[in-house]
């Protein structure tokens, strides 16, 4: 099922209320964005050029501390969709339960896809999927293991959309230009600006040649462009929003289990909680007006991403306490 979060819509139509009355908890976006820098009018007038695609390529490079090809992307929701069509269909194994735009999108371009549940369990795919850290649980897989399994896969993908905060666990500087391993990168998610639709494939020289031939001349926006340089290279925003997103996820574990739930996994993004009943669960926080997210594979969890602003924040506490 290719159900997500952000269904806000569907969460006004079921409990009532204004847009402007909810709190969207229902996503894994960064509650306090990234300041909008000023753009140039040609931003929005202008066709981008090569040299401003190519310069947003080294940004994303030294960014992500890769000398890999790189392909700017409108979020890694579009390399998602392009890759399973310029690979040859086959056998795709996916740990499994994640992301379900990845199983969809290969279904859809022809691969048989299996659910796998360990690392292991994927050897001999010629298409091998891994979500690090994943969603919606959080785990996370070591470098060291994804290196390993990828010797035995045709291909390796690795989707890193939640990685920001984990650096340490970053395929992209393993990343063979003659080699098998690919890795997907989300812009909107850590900089809390999913709107600008920006993300990177990072991968082998072959099949980023093909994503560009299928992506077109221009990618993305010139918008996009000139917010990623800008908010790429701002080390200080990064590193301190690190540490803010760490504290706040501390903070909402607190309540959940004053709550009466108990912390399953997540990352400093999302948090995912066990629960009696998930969907009356859900249906409590909508009553004052809070959206989360919950799945149709389990009966009990639920998963909340991080709000900001004290008022907010005191509205959850007050939600949870009921």
């Amino acid at each position: 099922m290719r159900d997500h979060g952000g269904n806000l819509d569907a969460a006004m139509a079921e409990f009532g209320g204004a847009r402007s009355e909810w709190v969207d908890l229902s996503t894994g976006i960064n509650p306090r964005p990234y300041p909008q820098p000023e753009l140039p009018d040609t931003s929005w007038t202008a066709l981008p050029t090569r040299a401003e695609i190519a310069s947003l390529i080294e940004t994303a490079r030294n960014a992500y501390s890769t000398d890999a090809a790189c392909l700017p992307t409108a979020g890694a929701q579009a390399g998602i969709q392009m890759i399973p069509r310029v690979l040859k269909p086959g056998t795709a194994k996916i740990i499994s339960p994640t992301y379900n735009e990845h199983a969809a999108s290969l279904i859809a371009s022809g691969w048989q896809v299996e659910p796998v549940s360990e690392i292991g369990e994927l050897a001999g795919a010629d298409l091998a999927v891994v979500v690090n850290p994943n969603n919606p649980d959080g785990n996370m897989s070591l470098p060291s293991e994804l290196i390993e399994i990828s010797r035995k896969v045709g291909h390796l993908i690795v989707d890193e959309s939640f990685g920001d905060p984990h650096r340490e666990l970053s395929l992209a500087s393993a990343i063979d230009p003659n080699g098998n391993l690919t890795v997907l990168r989300s812009f909107g998610k850590f900089y809390g600006l999913a709107g600008v639709r920006l993300g990177f494939v990072l991968g082998p020289d072959a099949l980023i040649s093909d994503l560009r031939d299928l992506s077109g001349p221009w990618p993305v926006s010139g918008a996009a462009i000139h917010i990623g340089n800008v908010a790429l290279n701002d080390h200080d925003w990064q590193a301190s929003t690190i540490d803010r997103l760490a504290s706040d996820a501390k903070r909402m574990d607190n309540l959940a289990q004053k709550a009466g739930w108990t912390v399953e996994g997540g990352t400093t993004l999302f948090r995912l909680y066990n629960t009696p009943d998930a969907q009356d669960a859900q249906h409590q926080l909508a009553k004052h007006k809070i959206w989360s997210r919950i799945f149709p594979y389990s009966k009990t969890w639920i998963r909340l991403g991080l709000t900001d602003g004290e008022k907010n924040w005191q509205r959850l506490e007050n939600a949870l306490a009921g």
